[in-house]
């Protein structure tokens, strides 16, 4: 499946009074990593809005292991693919790095969600599309 690579500077304001990432900043870079995984197959979110109708994609499930901090001033590569698709949902693997030592994993489980004004939440999953799931082949 297409994987992307993107390189991430931290900042001061992603640290705690240690100097190393806060642990929930992780998860900010995760979920700009799964954005970029998107644009690299050619989906910038703002198209695919209007083009699919979709509201988003929500992550319903998010894990993380933290093997070596990372800390203020340091660049970091995250490396992200999509490792499994389901009929309305899909799971997304993100391996950062420091150099050449893996300092965390995160794992992400996201859900194809559209406008429903049926729904009293006024959304729901659908089935993504198989053009979609098509282009991460690739």
């Amino acid at each position: 499946m297409l994987p992307n690579r993107k390189e991430i500077h931290v900042e001061w304001g992603d640290c705690d009074p240690a100097g190393i990432v806060y642990f929930p900043r992780f998860f900010e870079y995760f979920d700009a990593c799964t954005n970029a995984l998107f644009e690299a197959a050619g989906f910038r979110k703002a198209e695919m809005l209007k083009h699919y109708g979709l509201l988003g994609i929500p992550l319903v499930e998010a894990s993380a292991q933290f093997y070596a901090p990372a800390s203020f001033g340091e660049m970091v590569t995250v490396e992200s693919q999509i490792v499994e698709w389901g009929k309305s949902s899909f799971r997304v693997e993100h391996r950062l790095y420091k150099g050449t030592v893996l300092s965390a994993e995160g794992r992400e489980k996201r859900v194809w969600t559209v406008r429903d004004l049926q729904s009293p939440k006024g959304m729901r999953g659908e089935a993504i599309p198989a053009e979609v799931k098509a282009r991460f082949a690739q």
